[in-house]
């Protein structure tokens, strides 16, 4: 005879679908009325705020596998790194003001 597991029935798992159905639509309500309103979400909005500035250059270093943020064009001259790559050029980006 299978032994059922404890505290688990029927409604457990119409309850569990009833939350994740509810959950998925307060999430499509929420992206329906930012669209209307044409704004972003909190993820969103977070990353610009901790992004990087329209006047930031960024460089990436693949020996060392990090990236460096800088206010000038200038290459960065840090020691036992000379691979830097730009990455990301403000003057190139037509939306950057």
């Amino acid at each position: 005879m299978a032994q059922k597991r404890p505290g688990m029935y029927r409604g457990d798992r119409r309850r569990k679908e009833d939350q994740r159905k509810a959950k998925q639509d307060a999430k499509r309500a929420r992206k329906a009325e930012r669209r209307e309103s044409g704004t972003s979400g909190p993820e969103i909005e977070a990353a610009g705020v901790n992004g990087q500035s329209s006047k930031e250059f960024v460089w990436f270093s693949p020996s060392k596998g990090r990236t460096l943020t800088t206010t000038t064009a200038a290459t960065p001259s840090i020691d036992g790194v000379d691979d830097w790559t730009l990455v990301s050029d403000p003057r190139l980006n037509p939306d950057a003001a």
